[in-house]
């Protein structure tokens, strides 16, 4: 089973490498993703890395919740699925 983590309070100049590197040291990165905006194609300052397992997941919250990336204090959480629209 895989885990989606989501990572906020990105600087605006991390990339889905920068992620998957620093993710990579939790375990196995499967994908990593930075949401920029559709009309200016700037980093939103968020983003999702799915890791390989739960487990990793888990190990990833705890070991890079409020680690430093770039000069931010990033935040990581298991992800919640998105709601619907109205």
């Amino acid at each position: 089973m895989q885990s989606k983590l989501f990572v906020g309070n990105l600087a605006w100049e991390v990339t889905a490498d920068d992620l998957k590197a620093l993710f990579a040291s939790a375990g196995t990165v499967v994908d990593a993703a930075v949401i920029n905006d559709k009309m200016t194609g700037r980093s939103r300052g968020f983003g999702f890395v799915t890791m390989s397992s739960d487990e990793e997941a888990k190990a990833a919250v705890e070991k890079l919740n409020q680690a430093d990336l770039k000069g931010r204090k990033i935040n990581v959480n298991v992800a919640r699925p998105m709601e619907p629209r109205q």
